[in-house]
C-alpha cells in the first residue's frame, strides 16, 4: 500500500512539474520536483528497495502525463536526448572577450608605434601616446575578430582614430594605413 500511495504521488508531483515546465517555456527535457531537484532520482532514493509493483498496477492520476516515472523510477519512455531541446549544438566554443586584445605595451613598442603613427599623421597620436596605444589595442582586437573585411576595419580605424580637426577620421587611406602601422608594431598576427 505505501509504495502505490508514493508511486501515485510520485506520478502526480511529476505530471504537475511537467506541465509547469512546459507552460512556462522552459525545453531542458528534464522534470524537476517542487524542491527543483531532478524527479527521477528523487524517486529511486526514497522507492523501498523491495518495489515489486509493476507500474502497470499503479493508478495514474486523472490527466497525468504516461511518461512520468514510475515507482522504481523509470518513466516507460526513452529518455529525451540533448539534441531534442531544439536548440543546436555549438560547433566551437566561443572565444574569450579579449581574444586579440593585445597587453599593454611596453615602453618601446609605444614608441614604434607612436613613430609610426607620427609619421602617418602627427595629429592621430596628437600628443596623448597613451589615448593612442588604446585606440590601437581595440583596433588590434578587430583586426583579429574580422581579418578579412578590410572595409569594416577601415571604419572601426576611422571611428576610433579621432581628432579635433578630424572628428569623422582620418578617411579611408588613412585608416588603412594606421591599420598596417598597427600590424607592424602592435597587434598578433590574424588568425
Amino acid at each position: 500500500m505505501r509504495t502505490r500511495l508514493l508511486a501515485a504521488t510520485l506520478t502526480a508531483l511529476a505530471a504537475v512539474s511537467l506541465a509547469a515546465c512546459s507552460s512556462s517555456g522552459s525545453d531542458s527535457g528534464k522534470a524537476t520536483s517542487a524542491a527543483g531537484s531532478p524527479t527521477a532520482p528523487a524517486a529511486s532514493a526514497t522507492a523501498p528497495s523491495d518495489a515489486a509493483t509493476p507500474a502497470a498496477t499503479t493508478p495514474a492520476a486523472p490527466g497525468s502525463d504516461p511518461a512520468a516515472p514510475t515507482a522504481d523510477g523509470g518513466t516507460g519512455a526513452p529518455a529525451p536526448d540533448a539534441g531534442a531541446s531544439g536548440a543546436p549544438a555549438p560547433s566551437k566554443p566561443a572565444p574569450p572577450a579579449d581574444a586579440g586584445l593585445p597587453a599593454k605595451p611596453g615602453t618601446d613598442v609605444t614608441a614604434k608605434l607612436v613613430s609610426a603613427l607620427d609619421a602617418i599623421d602627427p595629429a592621430i597620436v596628437g600628443g596623448k601616446p597613451d589615448q593612442a596605444v588604446d585606440r590601437a589595442r581595440n583596433q588590434c582586437q578587430s583586426m583579429y575578430q574580422f581579418p578579412k573585411d578590410k572595409q569594416k576595419l577601415a571604419d572601426l580605424a576611422n571611428q576610433r582614430f579621432t581628432s579635433a580637426d578630424h572628428p569623422q577620421g582620418f578617411g579611408p587611406d588613412t585608416a588603412t594605413k594606421i591599420n598596417d602601422a598597427l600590424l607592424a608594431t602592435l597587434c598578433p598576427p590574424s588568425r
